[in-house]
């Protein structure tokens, strides 16, 4: 037996009822929202620092800096941003020191080439800046250590572009660091296989330039006056010339 439908009248009473219900029923609390949206920004947070930590432990201090510039990127003034503050700056000073110690060792070139019955090394370093030496425009300036079985261990500056003026011997002034230039021996030999001045003392030079971060080196050009050339060694790896330490 099929129900009566209800009348419309009685179906009209009950919605309004339910609606009114609806109605009464109290909506989300704004703080209860707000807490909770705090508290995951929180979690989110800490997590963040927990792999923060890790690369800390590990020494990796890059990827530490990298976690931690995330970190206070997005949940700046949390707990967890306030709880590795102090290790954040160490991992951020530590991180900008690993850069520039890698940016230094690039610098040097190490070469090991079969000469004769043996082998020549070298280690290499262009100049911080280019210099213009015989008014043709800016070029680099190297600084060489080279150890050859025949001709022995020497240290000099090459030119791409003029001469040294330095023909039977002159005096060349080295800086060193913030120390005042002193004067050191050097000259050019008399070969056109390259526009090279030989540092004269290169035990001296070698170990000046170990402990150093920057020397510089001021050389009489053939087009009068003088250069200065300076070199950011503080990268040089002692151990690619074994015989020199």
């Amino acid at each position: 037996m099929t129900p009566a439908p209800v009348p419309f009248p009685r179906r009209l009473a009950l919605g309004l009822a339910v609606a009114l219900l609806a109605a009464c029923q109290p909506g989300p609390d704004p703080q209860q929202q707000q807490a909770a949206q705090a508290d995951a920004r929180e979690q989110a947070a800490e997590a963040m620092a927990v792999e923060f930590d890790t690369a800390y432990a590990a020494g990796n201090w890059g990827l530490a800096r990298a976690h931690g510039d995330i970190l206070n990127a997005e949940y700046p003034g949390s707990a967890a941003a306030a709880r590795i503050a102090g290790d954040y700056a160490e991992a951020r000073t530590r991180a900008t020191e690993a850069r520039e110690t890698l940016r230094l060792a690039a610098l040097w070139t190490y070469q090991t080439q079969p000469f004769k019955d043996g082998q020549q090394r070298s280690a290499s370093i262009f100049s911080r800046e280019r210099v213009d030496t015989d008014g043709s425009g800016d070029k680099p300036v190297q600084l060489i250590f080279r150890d050859n079985p025949d001709w022995g261990r020497s240290s000099y500056l090459v030119l791409q572009a003029g001469d040294f003026d330095c023909y039977g011997g002159c005096k060349v002034m080295l800086k060193v660091d913030d120390a005042e230039p002193r004067p050191v021996d050097a000259s050019r030999p008399d070969t056109d296989e390259a526009i090279a001045m030989f540092i004269e003392d290169e035990k001296m030079l070698w170990r000046t330039v170990k402990d150093a971060g920057v020397i510089g080196i001021e050389f009489p050009v053939k087009a009068g006056g003088t250069r200065s050339a300076a070199f950011e060694v503080g990268g040089l790896e002692p151990g690619q010339l074994p015989g020199w330490n």
